[in-house]
């Protein structure tokens, strides 16, 4: 059996979600460990590749690096969507969007299309819920949700636009 640990910062131990601080994967499958190794190896060339001055490739002498959230926002996966800001913050345990590696890894892990729906909705809710949206964010929401399943480019919804989007979206059809 192969055992992978991480320890996962971004929510509180006295979460109402009942996730612990510390993740342990039980792998019995090879596969399904090297899968995550790779997913975690991945992500962490990718955070070094967001400032090598400041992310080692070894964290014997500094376990402790975060980067800014200035840096993460800009992210291509995050770059265009408006709550960008949010989502990072959610994940930063200093509050201020800095994210640690594995504060990183929680937030692309969450992202992920193979993250449970409910740890999404956990997540949605740390995001889009702790306090009411501001008038210009509502706004924002409906421009987006328009601009991507406006498929004749009318700036409208029509029937044909929306069956489209909800085919899309197989939770909302259950």
């Amino acid at each position: 059996m192969y055992v992978y640990t991480c320890k996962s910062s971004s929510l509180d131990s006295k979460s109402s979600s009942g996730l612990n601080k510390l993740t342990i994967i039980l792998c019995k499958e090879p596969q399904l460990f090297e899968n995550c190794f790779y997913f975690y190896s991945r992500l962490h060339g990718r955070y070094h590749e967001l400032a090598p001055h400041l992310v080692p490739m070894d964290y014997t002498n500094e376990p402790d690096c975060k980067l800014p959230l200035a840096l993460i926002v800009n992210m291509p996966e995050l770059k265009e969507n408006p709550f960008r800001n949010r989502i990072v913050e959610s994940f930063s345990e200093d509050g201020m969007g800095n994210l640690s590696f594995n504060e990183f890894v929680d937030m692309f892990s969450v992202l992920s299309e193979m993250a449970p729906r409910e740890l999404k909705a956990i997540y949605a809710f740390k995001i889009y819920g702790n306090e009411e949206l501001t008038p210009e964010e509502v706004e924002l929401v409906c421009e987006k949700t328009i601009e991507e399943a406006d498929l004749d480019g009318d700036n409208k919804l029509s029937f044909a636009d929306f069956e489209n989007m909800i085919s899309r979206a197989p939770d909302f059809l259950r």
